[in-house]
């Protein structure tokens, strides 16, 4: 097994979720009403809805917050958002895929391009680097769940088709279509998880050195706090000693 992408652990220990935390509400609130619109507003009924649920549960997003957002989309006031995919290479040619919900089109193309331009990058088509990644659910699980082994085996026997394991905890991946199924049965052997989603997974990972890391930083922070953008993902590993100087 390998070991899980070394910026996701540098998001969790540096606590970025808490320094956007009020525009993270936002966009999963976008995400619910979203979800609920598209489909029923009950979780339980909707399995794109129950996901967007538990990722805002997964990082303490209000009760209210959520209910709000669900009663938003039963009304005549819910805003029209289009889903888009924008594609293109950050510093030193590292792939980055940008996924956005937006009631402006042009507005939030013309915010994504300037974000690539500003910090050595070039925003590309659709499909442009898309192919270096696997669409796949990820499941997590804390490292309390059990030892690397015993998650393997539960995750084998729920459907799952990888997991990577690390000090941080395990990441559980799946097919994008049976997400749901195998996250019912992993709760089932393992116990609730952390977070359940859909994510772009890199087939490979490019090790960066300290100043390609600093701007690719400046150029996701940019981009996530852009509120048309919901996710950033990029093939990229940053290593312990580069990790330690940021």
């Amino acid at each position: 097994m390998a070991g899980h992408s070394k910026w996701a652990n540098i998001q969790h220990r540096k606590g970025r979720q808490d320094k956007l935390r009020s525009k993270l509400f936002s966009k999963l609130a976008k995400e619910i009403t979203v979800a609920a619109k598209m489909g029923d507003p009950d979780p339980e009924k909707n399995p794109r809805l129950r996901l967007a649920v538990k990722a805002a549960k997964a990082v303490s997003c209000p009760k209210d917050v959520i209910d709000r957002a669900i009663k938003k989309s039963q009304g005549g006031d819910a805003e029209d958002y289009t889903e888009i995919r924008y594609e293109g290479y950050g510093p030193n040619g590292i792939a980055v895929i940008v996924e956005a919900m937006t009631d402006n089109l042009n507005r939030t193309a013309s915010n994504v391009r300037s974000y690539f331009t500003k910090y050595g990058g070039n925003l590309g088509t659709t499909g442009s680097v898309s192919f270096m990644f696997d669409r796949v659910g990820e499941i997590t699980y804390p490292v309390s769940a059990g030892d690397a082994d015993t998650v393997l085996m539960a995750a084998l026997e729920a459907g799952a088709d990888d997991v990577e394991s690390d000090e941080e905890g395990h990441w559980i991946y799946c097919a994008d279509t049976s997400l749901s199924e195998v996250s019912e049965a992993l709760e089932t052997a393992l116990g609730e998880s952390t977070e359940s989603k859909l994510v772009w997974k890199p087939q490979n990972r490019t090790n960066v050195d300290l100043d390609t890391a600093r701007t690719l930083m400046k150029l996701i922070d940019a981009l996530e706090e852009d509120d048309d953008v919901q996710t950033v993902t990029g093939n990229f590993d940053i290593p312990e000693d580069v990790a330690a100087q940021l």
